[in-house]
């Protein structure tokens, strides 16, 4: 059913497109009828005849005939087709004439709706028994915008082997890489993949039935052939009993000629002589009677021979669909593990986007958390600036007249620099000459050896340093500090005690 609404779609589409007369090399147009065989064919009796069982939808087709008149032309034209011999001939030839009438659809209407005249054809469980059918029917109508020419030969039409090319059917999804259409190419996928599985149970029930008809012929031909070879021992048998008989009765003539001379002789020769006589009358009757059979015989040896023969080309042409058949299985099987592996990648895909989906709503819910506290943000971020601005509207003036103080400190530091370094060698002379006059002196002065601050023993009596800020002298760990003085812009050496005190100094009074 699916398979028929699958082809009539794609053949109307693609002969719309196409936009000529189609003929019977249109790949669409002859997979249709493929389609259209196995329909009629489903659920047929079967009919035995002396070759064997029989099944044909042309019994059913000529019933057109009789519920319309107008068929009656194509029948007649079907029966004139030369060289056709079989019904499955018939019936395709039916079928490619009504189509080419546009009235496919309506025979087909017809004689489904005479269903009890269709029960003498089909079982009923038949597709065109049930609904269906009258679905089918329906759908031929769109058929009737196509123009088709079809050439007919009667041989190819009884040898064709109708197998469906489900390729054409299978559409690939893959192709396209739009995230909006990712569900539908997944279902579309999952579809297609449900309805190769369909076909390919559909095929496998096909081979097993047809694998049981090739071994029901191939021990009916072996048993056809035991019969032939038993045929063949009683021609020899009867062959073997004439040429008997023959001799025997040439015996009997020349034993009848020979009694002839003699009959004078003895009433007791005349007596066998009737013997003979009736002797040579039986056989002779049992030789016509042996003739008889052996040509019997050698009617029914060509009659087994000629049905040999046909079997034999029925086997060959069930071989060779069932091998088309195998190889389309093998191709479905190729494509539904395509298939399968597509829908594990999109399984995948959407997997992953689901995640990334989440990720995504867990970030939104952590910027909308986040929202209020970028907006008190931007409130003291405000309340900032505006401290900022006003803090230098007050004290830019102030900035730049200190920046101007500091250049000019910085040029008098230079001058200062290099007075105080003409005034060193000054000092250093005056600083020789007091050495020198203390050491003159009478007076002996003593010097502590404990440091004042940190009270420890002998603490100035390894390094000693003086305090620049009190003049204070005190140990190297007690001077180990550095700040710019009132006095000089420098850092100068100063104790712990003024590092403390000017620390306050400064803090108390930044400007």
């Amino acid at each position: 059913m699916n398979m028929a609404k699958l082809s009539i779609k794609g053949l109307i589409e693609s002969a719309l497109n196409l936009g000529r007369t189609l003929d019977s090399d249109y790949a669409p147009l002859q997979q249709f009828f493929v389609v259209m065989e196995h329909c009629l064919k489903h659920g047929l009796k079967t009919k035995k005849t002396f070759l064997g069982q029989n099944k044909s939808f042309w019994g059913a087709l000529e019933l057109v005939e009789k519920l319309t008149p107008e068929a009656g032309e194509i029948t007649a034209s079907v029966k004139d087709l030369p060289g056709l011999k079989t019904p499955l001939g018939r019936g395709r030839a039916w079928l490619r004439l009504a189509l080419m009438q546009k009235k496919l659809s309506d025979y087909m209407k017809t004689i489904i709706n005479r269903k009890d005249l269709l029960s003498e054809f089909y079982e009923p469980n038949a597709l065109m028994m049930e609904e269906e059918g009258a679905v089918i029917a329906g759908l031929l109508v769109g058929l009737n915008v196509i123009d088709a020419n079809l050439c007919m030969k009667g041989e190819d039409l009884d040898s064709q082997v109708g197998v469906i090319d489900f390729s054409m059917y299978l559409k690939d999804g893959g192709h396209s890489s739009k995230s909006a259409e990712g569900d539908g190419q997944i279902t579309a996928i999952l579809d297609q993949k449900n309805y190769v599985e369909e076909l390919n149970r559909h095929l496998s029930a096909s081979v097993n039935n047809l694998q049981a008809k090739v071994d029901a012929l191939e021990k009916s031909n072996t048993k056809l052939t035991e019969e032939l070879a038993v045929a063949n021992n009683r021609i020899i048998t009867l062959q073997e009993d004439v040429e008997r008989v023959k001799e025997e009765s040439s015996y009997q003539l020349e034993s009848r000629k020979v009694n002839t001379h003699y009959q004078s002789d003895s009433a007791a020769n005349g007596q066998a002589l009737g013997e003979t006589r009736k002797q040579l009358k039986e056989e002779t009757l049992l030789r016509l009677d042996v003739e008889k059979e052996l040509e019997v015989q050698i009617g029914m040896k060509q009659e087994m021979e000629l049905s040999m023969k046909m079997l034999e080309k029925d086997i060959c042409e069930k071989q060779d669909a069932l091998v088309e058949l195998r190889q389309q299985l093998e191709d479905l099987r190729v494509i539904n593990q395509q298939l399968s592996h597509k829908s594990q990648s999109a399984d995948a895909g959407s997997k992953q986007k689901s995640e990334a989906i989440a990720r995504l709503e867990e970030k939104i819910n952590q910027m909308t958390g986040t929202k209020p506290e970028l907006s008190s943000r931007e409130g003291q971020r405000d309340l900032a600036l505006e401290a900022n601005r006003l803090f230098k509207q007050e004290f830019g003036d102030k900035i730049e007249s200190l920046q101007v103080e500091v250049e000019q400190l910085r040029k008098h530091s230079t001058s200062v620099e290099y007075w105080i370094l003409r005034k060193s060698h000054n000092i250093i002379n005056v600083i020789l000459l007091i050495d020198f006059l203390q050491d003159e002196s009478s007076m002996e002065i003593s010097q502590p050896s404990i440091c004042t601050m940190c009270e420890q023993d002998d603490s100035l009596m390894k390094t000693k340093k003086q305090c620049k800020n009190c003049n204070g002298i005190f140990c190297e760990s007690c001077v180990s500090n550095k700040l710019p003085l009132p006095s000089s812009i420098l850092p100068e050496t100063v104790c712990t005690a003024c590092f403390s005190q000017l620390l306050q100094q400064y803090a108390a009074t930044p400007t």
